[in-house]
């Protein structure tokens, strides 16, 4: 089957499938958070990015193989919603935005900066720090060396525009890292896996930044 990355809550799993990673895709929860469980092909260690609701459909798609670690992209309730009980049955270490740690109620093991180097076994994952949605959001870029980038944005970047901002000082902040940090460095062919919805890439949105930065949000 081709991945499609259209989840539904209480609906089945899409399994993306690179050379050297499987990315599985769920929706849970009420507010349709999306959760990331990453498996690294050669060894089978396994990352869950976001545990964001329903410990059980978590737990479930996670199988007895279990997590090495549990990413928190950041520190609003709706994408941790599962932590504490994911992690009392994993024993994952878990990692979060350095700024961001002290609002999430589990603790992180490994606070994460801009630059940070994420393992899955034999796979690097890449932490950019954006500002704005969160004072310590993050986001993963796997670079791909068989292909092109896949980056798990968080709500830092939907399709349609960066997440949600209360000030212009926030909304340019994050702007100005997206731009820096994500669509100035990477491909258009690069997949954007977001917090929340449907997923997209660099070069559909890439055409619209300038009308971001008008509306501004």
């Amino acid at each position: 089957m081709t991945y499609s990355g259209e989840v539904t809550v209480g609906g089945p799993a899409d399994v993306h499938e690179l050379k050297d990673l499987m990315i599985t895709k769920i929706a849970v929860g009420p507010m349709n958070n999306n959760a990331y469980l990453l498996r690294c092909r050669a060894t089978d260690e396994q990352l869950l990015i976001d545990a964001a609701n329903d410990a059980h459909a978590l737990l479930g798609t996670i199988g007895d193989d279990g997590i090495a670690s549990v990413v928190t992209t950041h520190q609003h309730g709706d994408h941790w919603q599962a932590l504490a009980e994911v992690v009392a049955a994993t024993h994952a270490r878990t990692y979060a935005g350095r700024e961001d740690a002290e609002g999430i109620p589990v603790a992180t093991d490994v606070p994460v900066d801009d630059g940070d180097v994420i393992r899955v076994g034999n796979v690097e994952l890449t932490a950019r720090h954006l500002v704005g949605h969160t004072p310590g959001s993050i986001a993963l870029v796997y670079d791909d060396p068989h292909g092109h980038p896949h980056v798990f944005t968080g709500d830092c970047l939907f399709p349609g525009g960066p997440g949600r901002t209360t000030r212009p000082e926030e909304f340019n902040s994050l702007m100005d890292g997206l731009e820096t940090k994500l669509f100035e460095v990477l491909p258009d062919e690069t997949w954007i896996y977001p917090g929340h919805g449907n997923d997209t890439t660099i070069g559909t949105e890439r055409p619209h930044l300038a009308e971001w930065r008008a509306r501004g949000w």
